[in-house]
């Protein structure tokens, strides 16, 4: 078995394009429901869809058609399974509207990569640049001091392994620790019980 010191040093170049190639080491209690709007209730059910479709990761780098570009849906990265629920229960195109927004206000974005102009290909499958759209979009708030307060459908961005940005969606189930998130830490699509398994660095809630 591979230990976790073992394991993130195999998954550094998932840190390098994306930052969010972790596996969550928790065990998924019987969850108990909570209360969602009905935009969340879409958002999240469009994300728990990707469960068992989406079954592993990859972090590499792919051109991908513009816009509603995609790579194929069984693989993916922590990103993408936003991109995916939004496209899916609202017909947001993170990929167009990061893209657009980048070409717009290119400066306001991270520089972490050395680009001198935006790429459409992966801009918006980076945990900084997204974090960065919400924010620009008014769209943080908050970040509760226990797992009290977070509201199903709220993005939450956290930091794996040390230093690698990580994205998902708060679920509309709770375990023992807090609400369950959807997200893909280095496994494929999961749900389970990790929203304080590591740093908590945003939190945010978009309404189309």
């Amino acid at each position: 078995m591979i230990d976790r010191r073992t394991f993130l040093m195999g998954a550094g170049a998932g840190f390098t394009l994306f930052g969010c190639d972790f596996r969550a080491d928790t065990a998924l209690a019987a969850p108990r429901a909570l209360p969602a709007s009905p935009r969340a209730a879409l958002l999240i059910a469009a994300a728990r869809r990707q469960v068992g479709t989406t079954i592993r990761y990859d972090s590499g780098y792919a051109r991908i058609p513009f816009p509603n570009g995609d790579v194929p849906r069984e693989r993916g990265v922590c990103t993408d399974v936003l991109i995916r629920a939004y496209r899916d229960a609202f017909g947001a195109d993170l990929q167009a509207l990061v893209n657009a927004d980048m070409r717009a206000a290119f400066g306001a974005y991270p520089r972490n990569w050395g680009l001198s102009a935006p790429d459409r290909n992966i801009d918006h499958r980076r945990v900084p640049n997204l974090a960065t759209w919400f924010r620009r979009r008014h769209a943080a708030l908050p970040v509760p001091s226990e797992g009290a307060g977070w509201q199903p459908g709220d993005i939450f961005t956290s930091r794996v392994g040390g230093n690698a940005p990580h994205i998902g969606i708060v679920s509309d189930r709770a375990g023992a620790r807090g609400p369950l998130i959807i997200h893909n830490v280095g496994a494929g699509a999961r749900e389970e019980d990790a929203l304080l398994q590591w740093p908590i660095t945003g939190r945010f809630r978009w309404s189309v």
